[in-house]
């Protein structure tokens, strides 16, 4: 199973986008996000990740609902959270990302679905974002190792 960490950054009722530069979706807009890794926590993992993708240390303020997608050959679990931006790094990788906006959301719903790298996670967040049913960071609790 795979455990993929993002935020969805906001500020003045624009989100942060990240345009792919990876060959598999070369091109493709996305949330900034990636894989968990070892010995890190969800949280940790999602403040890496859009850092190094867009330059900016953020402040996470809530999580999204779990996503997952089962395939025959992948299982993937998504944890995203609604996140502010608090600093701001003028550098990013890139060799992963090409570029970053502040896109509307009104913008968003209307790109095209072959121009952005899910459009069903994007989806998603709207709806999410829209009847506000976020939960609170409490919702996760990181046990120590044993």
């Amino acid at each position: 199973m795979e455990i993929i960490v993002g935020t969805i950054v906001m500020q003045n009722n624009k989100i942060l986008m990240v345009k792919e530069a990876k060959k598999m979706c070369y091109g493709k807009w996305s949330f900034p996000a990636g894989h968990l890794e070892d010995n890190e926590t969800l949280v940790e993992g999602a403040k890496r990740e859009t850092l190094e993708e867009t330059g900016y240390k953020t402040k996470l303020k809530k999580s999204f609902p779990i996503f997952t997608r089962n395939d025959s050959k992948l299982k993937i679990l998504m944890v995203y959270f609604l996140a502010e931006p608090i600093e701001y790094k003028i550098n990013f990788d890139t060799t992963e990302i090409m570029e970053t906006k502040w896109v509307d959301i009104e913008e968003l719903k209307n790109m095209d679905k072959n121009d952005l790298r899910s459009h069903a996670i994007v989806e998603q967040i709207i709806q999410t974002l829209e009847s506000g049913t976020l939960y609170n960071l409490e919702i996760i609790k990181d046990l120590p190792n044993i």
